[in-house]
């Protein structure tokens, strides 16, 4: 019996390679690798050119039963496009609606729509975790491009009958991790003094193991249908214990000043770096108890592991 083929969008990326690699080790699945640039995986499955912003960039879909949509137009500390908000939207909505309107064409049953978790908002209150059904607030550009997006989705889904599936991660790590988390990895390893020993918040991450795995429970559970699910690791961390724990993974100790949270913050203002304070110094949970409900799923890899293998692919990287 074939294999269900399962297109993956956005495959030369931190999200999509790993699930067509994790697909690849399973063999449940028949993966396509859609990316727009060369990728590892040339060889080790079908690979297709796709661009999201061009509008002759269509993948050919015969025989596919599954989209993972994993590619976007991602979101930047420091956006500098005059008109942010168009450039997100031609991409992340026209883009993702043009794909989607060409899956329902071609007889695609399910989309599964990798979005954010900005699209519920920034931070969270003490003890009030956002749910995936809460109304959304997206704030910044990137995030209400994704909502848009999804409400297309929604809509498409409702009159075409192709099912509709909504992931909203938060911060995703795993080994090979880029942006901030790898300057946090540095910073650690060479033993830089951060004034971040006092923040006693609680931000919810999510190992790129763990939603690679809600990706592809996803794929073919009957009751992801129509639904929207947020993801993390289970154990929300303080800034500080994320870097104590880290830290620990890379075998070294951390140097953590105990600067309050309310002085990081105004020389933050100070400064003009008030969206990096808000992050390493505000709450951002995520409830996931819906995910077990629904699908029966809880994140099958623990932090401290997932750290080590972070951890110990960055070292491995330093040798070399």
């Amino acid at each position: 019996m074939t294999s269900p083929k399962v297109l993956i969008t956005g495959a030369s990326g931190f999200v999509g390679e790993a699930l067509v690699f994790r697909l690849l080790l399973d063999k449940k699945f028949s993966p396509v690798a859609a990316a727009r640039s060369s990728t590892r995986l040339q060889g080790l499955c079908p690979v297709v050119t796709f661009d999201l912003a061009s509008l002759k960039s269509l993948p050919i879909l015969t025989d596919v039963q599954v989209i993972v949509h994993a590619a976007a137009r991602v979101h930047v500390m420091n956006e500098t496009a005059k008109d942010a908000l168009a450039d997100f939207r031609k991409v992340n909505l026209e883009g993702t609606l043009r794909l989607a309107q060409h899956a329902a064409s071609s007889g695609v049953k399910r989309f599964i729509f990798i979005s954010s978790i900005k699209v519920n908002g920034e931070r969270t209150a003490p003890g009030a975790p956002f749910k995936a059904d809460d109304a959304p607030a997206p704030l910044d550009p990137y995030a209400v491009s994704k909502y848009e997006a999804e409400e297309a989705l929604k809509q498409l889904g409702v009159s075409t009958g192709m099912e509709i599936v909504i992931i909203r991660p938060p911060l995703v790590y795993g080994p090979g991790v880029k942006a901030n988390f790898l300057s946090l990895l540095r910073w650690l390893d060479k033993g830089i003094p951060l004034p971040l020993g006092s923040i006693d918040n609680r931000r919810s991450l999510v190992a790129i193991g763990n939603l690679v795995d809600l990706i592809e429970v996803c794929i073919n559970h009957p009751a992801a249908s129509g639904n929207v699910f947020l993801v993390s690791d289970g154990d929300d961390l303080s800034t500080t214990q994320l870097l104590r724990r880290l830290a620990k993974a890379l075998g070294k100790q951390a140097r953590l000043l105990p600067v309050p949270a309310w002085l990081l913050n105004f020389v933050a203002a100070s400064v003009g770096k008030q969206t990096i304070a808000h992050r390493l110094c505000e709450s951002l949970q995520v409830d996931i108890s819906k995910n077990f409900e629904l699908l029966g799923w809880t994140p099958p890899v623990n932090v401290d592991k997932a750290m080590r293998q972070t951890a110990g692919h960055y070292l491995e990287k330093q040798t070399k």
